[in-house]
C-alpha cells in the first residue's frame, strides 16, 4: 500500500500522530496583512508601471499599516497562543506590535519622502558642469542598486528621476518580522523572525544616494556582524533544545522547574548565546561596534525607522526568553545584564560627548537608551515590564523625530549637514527647527515636562523596586553625562554664531509632518502620560 494510501485511511495511527495544525488567523492578521502587502509590493515590482509604482506603493503600505493597527486593537481583549502555541497573542505582544506599527507608518512617511533631496553632480576640469534631478522624482535612496556610485548610468537615471521603489516591499517584510519577533513563543520560530526583519535592513542599508561607498560600507558590516549574531542565536538554541527537548518556550521554563536540583549549565550556556544575539541587535555594549557606522552610512530615514522599531522588538523578544522561559534562572542572568547595563550606560554617554557627527552621536545615545532599558528588564518583576513598554514607545517616536530633523538641514551641495559646527546658529536662521529638536534631545536626557522624563523615572523605579538600586545610581550619573552633550547641541544652535556658509533648511511635506506629530507627542506624553502608562501596565502580562 503507497504511503499516501495509509495517511488516508480513517484508522491509521500515523495519521492519527500526524494532525493538521490549527491556525487562528484571526489571531495572526496584523502580521498577515503586512506580510500580504509585502507580497503585493513585490507583484507592484513586477507587473506595475514604473510612473505608477511610487503612489501605488505608498496608498498600498500606508493603508495596509493602518489596517493591521486596526487588527492589533480588535484583539486587544485576546490572551492566547497561535499555531500550536508557536506565536503568544497577550498583552505585550499586541502592546509591542501597535507600538511597531506606530513607528512604521510614521517612518514610511520618511522613506517615501521625495521633496527633500536635490540631486547635484559636479564634474571638475574643463567644461565643468552639474546636474540637478527633477525635484518631484528625487529622493534619498539610489536610482539603481546595482549601479556603480557617481557611474554614468547613475547620472542618466537620476537625470530621469528614477526611484528605487523596492524600498517599500522590504520595509514591510522587515515590518512583518519585527511584529513577529517579539509575540514568538518558540525559539525556531523566533529565529525565523529574526532573519525576516535583518535582511531586508541589511540591504536597506546600502541603498542610500549620497555618500554610497559609506552606505556599502556601512551595509556590509551589518550584514557581517549581524550574520555572526545570528549563528550565536542558533547555537544557543540548538543547546536549549539539547537541554529541554523542546524549543517551545514554556517547555524550557518546564525543564527547568524539573531540574531545579542540578547546576543548569547546558541551559545557561544556552540563555548566555540567545543573549548574545538579542543584544546585538538592541545596540548594547560590547556588541555596539555595528551601531555608529551603521547608524551614519545608511540613508537617515532608514537609519531612523530602525533605530526605533528594531530596539523595540529585540527589547520584547529578550522580555520573553528571560521572563517566560528561563524565570527560575534569574539569578544567574541577572548579575551578567546588569554588568552590560552598566557598561552600556556608562560607555554609550561617554562616547557621545566625543562626537563630532550628529548621526553617531545619536547612534552613541540610542547605545546609551539600550543600557537604561536593561535596567528596568535587570528587575525581572511585572512593573520592569510595564516601564519598559512605555520606554520603547517613547523612545521610539523621540528617535524618529530626531533623525527627521537631521535630514532637513541641509548643505550648499544638498548633502546632509550632519557635522555638528553646521548646526551653529540655528535657532537664528529656523528657530522653529531648533526648538523642536532641543525638544527632542530634553526628552533623551530625561528633563521634566517630557515624556523621556517619564519614561526614564519608570525604569529607575522598577529597578529599584526589583533590588537594582546600583543600576539607578550608575543611571543618574550617565544620564547626567549624557546631558551634558544634548545641553552641548543646545548652546551651539542658540548661543553661536552661524558659520560662514550656513546650510538651508528644506521642509518636505511628508518629513515635516512626522517631525510635528513626534514633536507633539514628546510633549503631551510629559504632560499627560497616564493613559499610556495604563495601557502599558494592564499590558505587562506573558501568556504562555
Amino acid at each position: 500500500m503507497s504511503g499516501g494510501l495509509l495517511l488516508a485511511g480513517l484508522n491509521s495511527p500515523l495519521a492519527a500522530a500526524v494532525p493538521a495544525p490549527s491556525i487562528e488567523y484571526r489571531y495572526l492578521s496584523p502580521m498577515l496583512i503586512v506580510f500580504g502587502v509585502a507580497v503585493a509590493g513585490v507583484l507592484v515590482e513586477a507587473f506595475a508601471p514604473r510612473r505608477s509604482r511610487y503612489v501605488t506603493h505608498l496608498v498600498l503600505g500606508l493603508g495596509g499599516l493602518a489596517v493591521a493597527l486596526g487588527a492589533v486593537i480588535g484583539l486587544r481583549d485576546v490572551r492566547d497562543t497561535a499555531v500550536v502555541g508557536a506565536v503568544a497573542i497577550d498583552g505585550v505582544s499586541l502592546f509591542l506590535q501597535g507600538t511597531i506599527l506606530m513607528v512604521s507608518i510614521l517612518g514610511l512617511l520618511f522613506i517615501a519622502e521625495r521633496r527633500a533631496d536635490r540631486m547635484t553632480v559636479r564634474r571638475e576640469g574643463p567644461g565643468t558642469w552639474s546636474l540637478t534631478a527633477s525635484r518631484a522624482g528625487v529622493d534619498g535612496f539610489t536610482p539603481q542598486a546595482a549601479s556603480t556610485p557617481g557611474s554614468t548610468d547613475e547620472i542618466a537615471a537620476t537625470r530621469a528621476g528614477v526611484a528605487t521603489t523596492e524600498v517599500f516591499p522590504l520595509t514591510m517584510f522587515a515590518v512583518a518580522g519585527l511584529m513577529l519577533f517579539p509575540a514568538s513563543n518558540d525559539l525556531l520560530t523566533m529565529f525565523v523572525a529574526l532573519e525576516v526583519l535583518s535582511l531586508p535592513l541589511y540591504l536597506l542599508c546600502g541603498l542610500a544616494r549620497r555618500q554610497r561607498l559609506l552606505s556599502q560600507e556601512a551595509a556590509l558590516k551589518y550584514f557581517l556582524l549581524g550574520a555572526f549574531s545570528s549563528a550565536f542565536f542558533l547555537y544557543g538554541m540548538a543547546l536549549l533544545y539539547g537541554y529541554a527537548g523542546t524549543v517551545r518556550l514554556q517547555g524550557i521554563a518546564e525543564a527547568v522547574t524539573r531540574d531545579s536540583g542540578n547546576s543548569h549549565v547546558l541551559a545557561i550556556l544556552g540563555v548566555a548565546m540567545l543573549v548574545v544575539g538579542l543584544l546585538f541587535k538592541i545596540g548594547a555594549v560590547p556588541f555596539q561596534s555595528w551601531v555608529p557606522d551603521v547608524y551614519q552610512g545608511a540613508p537617515t530615514s532608514i537609519t531612523a525607522f530602525m533605530a526605533a522599531a528594531t530596539k523595540i522588538a529585540a527589547v520584547g523578544a529578550m522580555l520573553r526568553v528571560l521572563y517566560v522561559a528561563v524565570p527560575d534562572l534569574r539569578n544567574d542572568w541577572r548579575p551578567v545584564l546588569a554588568a552590560v547595563a552598566i557598561a552600556t550606560m556608562v560607555l554609550g554617554a561617554i562616547l557621545a560627548v566625543t562626537q563630532t557627527d550628529m548621526k553617531r552621536m545619536l547612534a552613541y545615545s540610542s547605545v546609551a537608551h539600550a543600557g537604561f532599558i536593561l535596567t528596568a528588564l535587570v528587575a525581572a518583576t511585572t512593573n520592569g515590564v510595564s516601564s519598559i513598554l512605555f520606554y520603547l514607545a517613547v523612545y521610539g517616536l523621540g528617535t524618529l523625530g530626531a533623525f527627521a530633523v537631521v535630514s532637513l538641514v541641509r548643505d550648499e551641495n544638498g548633502d546632509e549637514a550632519t557635522a555638528l559646527p553646521a548646526w551653529a546658529g540655528m535657532g537664528r536662521r529656523s528657530p522653529w527647527l531648533a526648538t523642536i529638536f532641543s525638544l527632542f534631545l530634553l526628552s533623551f536626557a530625561g528633563i521634566p515636562l517630557t515624556s523621556g522624563f517619564i519614561a526614564k523615572f519608570g525604569v529607575f523605579a522598577a529597578a529599584t523596586g526589583g533590588d537594582a538600586a546600583t543600576l539607578v545610581i550608575v543611571g543618574v550619573i550617565s544620564s547626567a553625562i549624557a546631558a551634558f552633550f544634548y545641553i552641548r547641541v543646545i548652546v551651539l544652535m542658540f548661543f553661536t554664531d552661524p558659520p560662514a556658509t550656513p546650510p538651508t533648511v528644506v521642509y518636505p511635506t511628508m518629513t515635516t509632518s512626522l517631525v510635528a506629530v513626534t514633536a507633539a507627542a514628546t510633549l503631551v506624553l510629559g504632560i499627560y502620560p497616564q493613559p499610556l502608562l495604563d495601557l502599558a501596565k494592564n499590558a505587562a502580562i506573558f501568556t504562555h
